[in-house]
């Protein structure tokens, strides 16, 4: 694997022209997901889902929440020009849920990460990106943030696996590896944090949000050959945008991503509170 970093989402040279509701965009199929019976740890509602999970169509709906978060993007100053990429591709998919400290909606946001993860497996369209806005926009600060984000994930990830999913045998399940990524119906992601208390500006939206971004994505822009000089324009705008560089981005093999994902400066010796049972396949 290689680094996938702060604000490297999804890099494309090729922007287009917006295009949200464009039928020519490659939509989201129905997969069916069977799993073994087990002991059901989740409650009754994980529980009629046990054989048979459907993996319903990412939404993309038409909000005031996700229009905000379109425009945030389509900001002139905003760094990440592969997130500006997917959203004039169509394909920056979302979904609204109600509160990040809360596991209420977890059992609908795991699906349309499958989902995502299914169909870039079958047809692996670049610039593909998930988006999971929070819509109780209490303020937290950037360690409530934090804890929030990994607690989200720890959440969704004993869901994958007692679903019967395997870790993406690429990466490393393990937060202080530095191939270390979260994994969601096999497919590896890395996963960016935003929130309004950001001390970073890029990082700095209405509402608590979690983005997820597949690490495929990244190793087919490296073989083509556009990664490193696209990720030296992002830094760039970046550091333009804030006045300093950030100082949480690392070379891959240099230290855990998982240290990127809150956006929160961490200090030494941070332990990332993070614990998938079961690692690559």
């Amino acid at each position: 694997m290689d680094v996938v970093d702060d604000h490297f989402c999804l890099i494309s040279s090729d922007m287009g022209k917006p295009t949200r509701n464009n039928p020519q965009t490659p939509g989201f199929r129905n997969f069916e997901l069977r799993t073994q019976p087990t002991q059901n740890p989740f409650g009754s509602q994980l529980a009629e889902r046990r054989n048979t999970v459907p993996l319903a169509e990412i939404e993309i709906p038409t909000t005031e929440i996700t229009d905000l978060f379109e425009d945030f993007v389509r900001d002139v100053s905003f760094p990440c020009v592969g997130a500006k990429s997917a959203l004039n591709k169509g394909q920056m998919h979302f979904v609204v849920a109600d509160d990040i400290r809360s596991a209420w909606d977890d059992l609908r946001i795991w699906p349309k990460i499958v989902s995502l993860a299914n169909s870039y497996r079958n047809d692996p369209v670049l610039f593909q990106t998930l988006v999971v806005i929070f819509r109780n926009h209490e303020t937290l600060s950037e360690r409530r943030f934090e804890r929030a984000v990994w607690d989200r994930l720890q959440s969704l990830s004993d869901k994958d696996e007692w679903l019967g999913q395997s870790v993406d045998p690429r990466i490393s399940s393990d937060p202080e590896d530095p191939h270390f990524a979260v994994s969601f119906g096999g497919e590896a992601f890395f996963v960016v944090g935003l929130h309004p208390n950001a001390s970073r500006p890029a990082r700095r939206f209405s509402y608590p949000t979690m983005v997820f971004n597949l690490h495929d994505q990244f190793e087919t822009l490296r073989s083509e050959g556009r990664y490193d000089p696209l990720r030296d324009t992002i830094l760039r705008r970046d550091k333009a945008l804030a006045g300093t560089a950030n100082p949480m981005l690392a070379q891959h093999g240099d230290a855990s991503a998982a240290r990127q994902y809150s956006g929160r400066r961490v200090e030494d010796g941070w332990v990332c509170p993070f614990n998938r049972k079961s690692n690559a396949a």
